[in-house]
């Protein structure tokens, strides 16, 4: 009987986000985190209580992005929150945040 090689589990990929929706639900605060490759990631925010104001979860969700983000594409992401449109809704555009000037480049030390 032969014995198939194991292979080593690799974390599932996640594509670089573009965009998050966020609602207010009776049972919680809901997430869909938009990609540009085209895919979406739902959920209930973690970690964010039922009475939670809209502040503190749009917090939470922008920190969540910015970790995934990190996580799996190794880059900085800036999270700009739109205006509401409807009262529980909110939506938020993310950029891959600028790298910072390079100091050494700057320096005028001879």
């Amino acid at each position: 009987m032969a014995r198939r090689k194991r292979e080593k589990k690799r974390r599932p990929s996640f594509g670089m986000p573009k965009g998050i929706v966020l609602l207010a639900t009776p049972e919680g605060w809901r997430h869909t985190v938009l990609t540009v490759e085209g895919g979406m990631l739902c959920g209930r925010l973690a970690d964010v209580p039922l009475d939670a104001g809209p502040a503190e979860a749009r917090a939470a969700a922008a920190a969540m992005v910015a970790g995934l983000s990190h996580d799996f594409h190794e880059e900085r992401v800036d999270v700009t929150w739109d205006p509401p449109r409807d009262p529980g809704s909110w939506t938020a555009q993310v950029t891959v945040a600028a790298a910072p000037p390079n100091l050494w480049l700057n320096d005028k030390r001879t």
